[in-house]
């Protein structure tokens, strides 16, 4: 191995730390990727985990400043093929070997911009930050598991918009204590959280459905290697959403709904099973 492949490797053991010290859904689904898939999606992780750290947690500093020297050193690390911030040098490694669309880049980084100020959103606004915010990472991913077939890239496409959209809007009512409360932030449109009801509620969780059912073919196309670590993801956040459908609006406001680690492992095994069979 030489220094620059030791190098390397560092910094991408980097991504692979942040991404199970932040998230163990996701590094539990990533592990259930082909091998030659899991350090790439761990570093496009590492990359949108950073940046969303940014707006959402450095309170004491200056955000904007934070999330435009990260956007800059961003495309300097992708341009030169390398650098000194190892989870930006990991996110170079998969965007340059993936040929990732820097198109993707700049709207999820133009979301966490929208982040910093904007506290409530209309439709048109909503829907451009869910794109920004959720659907380009799909689409990241979705280079990855591709690999640089093009066609089945853009069969594929919508699916993983929606599951990405999914993800994030499951988020957003899972997480609306912190949002509304904590941030500020008012993410669905036409909804008045200090009188937040079950019409709303229902409103939300009928869309969110669209996306999952949306999402669901596409990933049976997935390819082998791929398939079933996004299968279980797609199965824990309809765990979570339909834990989510049982609650009254109230109590989804005051505290953020959880899954179990033993319901995450009958979710895997199950998952597993239903594999098998091949009845995903």
């Amino acid at each position: 191995m030489t220094n620059m492949q030791l190098f390397h490797n560092v910094c991408q053991e980097c991504s692979k730390n942040t991404t199970e010290k932040y998230s163990t859904s996701f590094s539990s689904a990533i592990k259930l990727l082909g091998k030659s898939l899991r350090q790439p999606i761990y570093n496009i992780y590492g990359f949108v985990r950073f940046a969303d750290e940014i707006v959402d947690t450095f309170h004491d500093h200056d955000k904007a400043v934070l999330l435009q020297k990260f956007r800059t050193d961003t495309y300097e690390a992708i341009d030169k093929g390398i650098s000194l911030n190892p989870i930006l040098n990991s996110f170079q490694i998969t965007v340059n070997q993936y040929n990732i669309d820097p198109s993707l880049i700049e709207a999820f980084l133009h979301s966490m911009e929208l982040d910093l100020n904007k506290q409530q959103y209309d439709r048109a606004g909503y829907e451009e930050y869910i794109y920004g915010s959720a659907e380009v990472v799909g689409l990241m991913c979705l280079y990855v598991f591709c690999d640089g077939n093009e066609a089945l890239y853009e069969q594929l496409k919508p699916g993983a918009k929606s599951l990405g959209a999914a993800f994030q809007k499951v988020n957003f009512l899972r997480d609306i204590k912190a949002d509304f409360m904590g941030l500020e932030r008012v993410y669905f449109p036409q909804c008045d959280f200090n009188n937040f009801g079950q019409t709303d509620k229902a409103a939300i969780e009928a869309d969110i459905q669209r996306d999952f059912d949306a999402a669901y073919n596409a990933i049976l196309m997935l390819p082998i290697q791929a398939r079933f670590g996004v299968y279980v993801a797609y199965k824990y956040y309809l765990s979570l959403f339909k834990k989510i459908q049982q609650l009254q609006p109230q109590k989804i406001m005051h505290e953020r709904v959880r899954i179990p680690d033993y319901n995450k492992l009958f979710i895997v095994a199950k998952a597993g099973i239903r594999s098998q069979l091949n009845i995903m």
